[in-house]
């Protein structure tokens, strides 16, 4: 039960990581609606694919972008369709493991620390969740 409660103060960290990346950016980027624009901007070259922003530094990828706070914390995120921050066990382990005092669950405590948390988090595909809003 001890894991369990470790993944989901790991999860709970991410998506606090999530908010306070999201507050930064909008104050940095000031027509930022959402932390999605971020792709959007620099698919139409109004931002770079990757550069520092305030306590950030950022790279867009596909369908997502990877944040790295100065203390090398690293928040991945993809984006759906709508425009929600979307994450998988993948870039919860990564987060866990960029932490200045690095967390490695298991999936299996993952997975029970995910459940745990509905519905405060929404599972919007097969091993992909969102934050309910």
């Amino acid at each position: 039960m001890e894991r369990v409660e470790a993944a989901r103060d790991l999860v709970l960290g991410y998506v606090r990581a999530l908010n306070a990346i999201d507050e930064a950016m909008r104050v940095a980027i000031p027509s930022l609606e959402r932390l999605a624009d971020v792709v959007g901007l620099a698919r139409s070259h109004q931002i770079s694919r990757s550069d520092h922003i305030g306590t950030y530094f950022y790279k867009v990828h596909g369908a997502g972008c990877l944040f790295v706070s100065d203390n090398g914390t690293e928040v991945d995120v993809d984006f759906a369709a709508d425009g929600s921050e979307t994450f998988d066990l993948w870039r919860l382990r990564e987060y866990g493991l960029s932490l200045p005092e690095p967390l490695d669950v298991t999936d299996q405590d993952m997975r029970a620390a995910l459940r745990s948390l509905q519905p405060l988090l929404n599972e919007v595909r097969q091993g992909w969740f969102s934050v309910a809003s």
